[in-house]
């Protein structure tokens, strides 16, 4: 059987502190054992990133969100949703919940891809996000096509490496992390099935005990490609994942760049159990329509996570809409939809969380954020 923690209550009954049913240990004692462009139906491709960056220690940080005090030493604030607590996911309906049935909502952020800016992969930086930011997931984007994609001539190993060491410093930094198979360019994941059900072969082996870990099987199908190529995908990588991890949450992408989730809610996918369909928008792009279409697969009974968002247009160099962006947050919440921001980066578009000429991978202050990365920072804070 796959995998199940114990919440340890030791410290707890010890100092005398209860255990919130949400609330998150420190980081030392956790470890569970683009441009991206989408407007409508058309897309602009991913421009190659620059050269990694480079580390800076700097000291000044962004001021820690004021908690209430806790004598089990928690670091996490008491409503985050975290491993070390809420164990391994699952899927119930429409909800997310935890190993005990409740509801449990995800938010974090994205890396960019990570052949382009492999730096931010480091523990520091995943501390800061947790801690400071209170995100609870990190996704590891991880291009199957584009420069140094994975299936076109990128190196295998070291971007494996860097999911290794994602997946490794969230969990210690008690985290959810998500495997993303980031189609994009490719638009079809069936260009690549057979290097995806061997990728997640390996992935799922490797990952199989571990309460933290999510698979993200098709970023985003797109172009000419239909729900039901995707579902036939699916199917094929499904039961590969399956027969090394048999309930971990698979998160299926929909036609065009993760919009059409009505066409998975009308034909979904009936053979498995803990699965979720993707949407994703941007904005300043995305609005009314949207989000009605979201709504209407919901109270049809689709479970949907929203694996990429942005506050900007879909071109992901564009205007930012922060009232747009509000509305869509107030929607998430109200289906208690899961939700992870698009970059983290300093690449020099707005959907990047860190202004260009941020040299850190870790430690940012509040000047290093963009107008995206001051938004996004903000609205985690406040959702504790």
């Amino acid at each position: 059987m796959r995998k199940s923690i114990q919440i340890v209550l030791c410290a707890a009954l010890l100092s005398g502190a209860l255990l919130l049913p949400q609330g998150c240990g420190s980081s030392e004692q956790k470890e569970p054992a683009r441009q991206d462009t989408k407007a409508g139906a058309s897309s602009e491709s991913e421009s190659d990133a620059g050269d990694s960056l480079s580390s800076d220690n700097a000291a000044d940080t962004l001021d820690r969100p004021v908690q209430d005090s806790a004598s089990d030493g928690s670091s996490g604030a008491p409503g985050l949703a975290c491993p070390s607590v809420n164990g391994a996911l699952r899927v119930e309906g429409t909800q997310l919940v935890d190993q005990n049935g409740s509801p449990v909502q995800l938010r974090g952020v994205s890396t960019h891809g990570l052949a382009w800016f492999p730096d931010y992969v480091n523990e520091a930086c995943f501390q800061q996000l947790h801690e400071d930011w209170q995100a609870n997931v990190i996704r590891l984007a991880m291009y199957t096509a584009e420069y140094g994609g994975y299936c076109t001539g990128g190196d295998r190993e070291a971007l494996k490496k860097l999911i290794d060491d994602g997946v490794t410093f969230a969990g210690k930094q008690d985290m959810y992390a998500v495997i993303d198979w980031h189609v994009l360019s490719d638009a079809n994941p069936n260009l690549y099935l057979e290097d995806a059900k061997a990728f997640f072969d390996e992935m799922a082996g490797k990952y199989a005990n571990s309460v933290h870990v999510l698979y993200e099987i098709c970023n985003e199908p797109n172009g000419t490609t239909t729900w039901s190529e995707v579902k036939s995908y699916a199917e094929q990588v499904i039961p590969v994942i399956r027969a090394r991890d048999e309930d971990a949450v698979i998160l299926v992408g929909t036609p065009n760049w993760s919009q059409y989730v009505d066409q998975a809610a009308a034909d979904p996918i009936a053979s498995y159990e803990n699965i979720m369909y993707t949407l994703h928008f941007y904005a300043a792009t995305h609005t009314d329509d949207l989000r009605a279409r979201l709504a209407g697969a919901v109270e049809s009974g689709l479970p949907v996570f929203v694996s990429e968002y942005g506050i900007c247009d879909a071109g992901g160099s564009g205007p930012i809409d922060q009232y747009q962006a509000d509305l869509w947050i107030e929607t998430l919440d109200k289906y208690g939809i899961s939700y992870i921001a698009w970059n983290l980066s300093n690449k020099e578009e707005t959907s990047a969380m860190l202004q260009s000429s941020c040299g850190k991978t870790s430690g940012f202050a509040q000047e290093n954020l963009s107008e995206s990365g001051s938004w996004v920072y903000q609205m985690l804070k406040d959702h504790i």
